[in-house]
This record gives C-alpha cells, structure tokens and sequence, in this order.
C-alpha cells in the first residue's frame, strides 16, 4: 500500500486540476457551447491534454534526470508569453484571421503556458521523487527505470485531469442547453 499512495496522489491533483478552470474545461464548454454539439466540447479536450501533459512531462523528465529547474524563472517565462500574446492580440495589429477562435495547435499552446504557468508539473515533484528515485518494485519493472515511470506518472495525471475538465465540460454545455431551451 505504501507503493500506491504516490500514484495515487498524482491521479488526485489531476483530478483537482480538472475542476480549475484554467485548465481548459471553459474552452471545451465554450466551443461546445458555439458548436451546439456537446462532441465539440469532448473533442477540444484532445489539444488541452496535449499541452498540459507536455507540460508535465516537461517536468516529470528533469525530476527523472535529476536536473534542477527554478519554479519563479520557469513561470515568468510562461506568464511572458501569456502577456505577450494577449498584448499582440489587444493591440489591433495582428490579423484578423489570428483573431479568429483558436483552432486546435492555438489551444495546445494555450494549455501548455497556462500549465508551466500555473506550475502544472511542479506540484507532482513531491510524489515523482519517491517513483523515480526510491527503490520500488514498480521500477525494477520499468526498463528504462526512471524516465519510465515518470511519464507513466504523466499519463496517470493527465487523464485523471481530462476525466474530470471532460465532466465539467460536458455538464455546463448541457446545463447551458437546458436553460437555454427553456427560455
């Protein structure tokens, strides 16, 4: 049992973070929503799980290789891209076709700075540490030891995260349809 409560810290904050706005379950809602097709919502979960796990792994893989990463420096580089894009896109040059809704790479991206912003993979250090670097059977089992398990931690988290933001989502794109309908 001991050898379980890492991972199942790491599927915990995937769950918390699908309720987080933030991490995208608004955008889904939203072109679901626009779409009047609750599919819509489901689909656009695909490009925000591509961003945060690539944030995460991001993460995972230092914390695998043992490298040292300042949290302020990695968050002021993701909140300056953040500040950039929104001051290109406020500032009336951009073209109107940049404007347009976010396709699919637009909310990747999106997702990705949002979660190395917010530190999506920095809060799974705690529970990665014992994974990686302690001596439990799962890693014996892993052929290449750490890196291994430090995405199967990835994975665990992401799709903890999309079960949750896919519920939430969902949820308000039928609420949204229910009110609507009645009115």
């Amino acid at each position: 049992m001991e050898n379980l409560w890492p991972w199942l810290v790491v599927a915990g904050l995937g769950a918390v973070h699908g309720l987080n706005p933030a991490t995208g379950w608004m955008w889904a809602a939203a072109w679901g929503v626009r779409s009047k097709d609750r599919g819509q919502a489901l689909r656009a979960l695909v490009p925000i799980a591509v961003g945060h796990a690539g944030s995460v792994a991001l993460v995972a893989a230092a914390v695998a290789f043992g490298v040292s990463m300042d949290r302020t420096v990695m968050q002021v580089v993701a909140g300056g891209l953040v500040v950039v894009a929104a001051v290109l896109h406020l500032s009336g040059r951009t073209p109107k076709a940049v404007r347009a809704p976010a396709g699919h790479a637009g909310l990747a991206l999106w997702s990705f700075m949002m979660a190395t912003a917010h530190g999506a993979g920095l809060m799974l250090v705690p529970a990665l540490i014992p994974l990686c670097m302690g001596d439990t059977p799962a890693r014996d089992i892993a052929a290449s030891g750490s890196l291994m398990l430090a995405l199967a931690a990835v994975g665990v988290h992401t799709a903890a995260m999309l079960a949750v933001t896919a519920l939430v989502a969902s949820g308000v794109c039928r609420g949204l349809k229910l009110i609507l309908s009645n009115s």
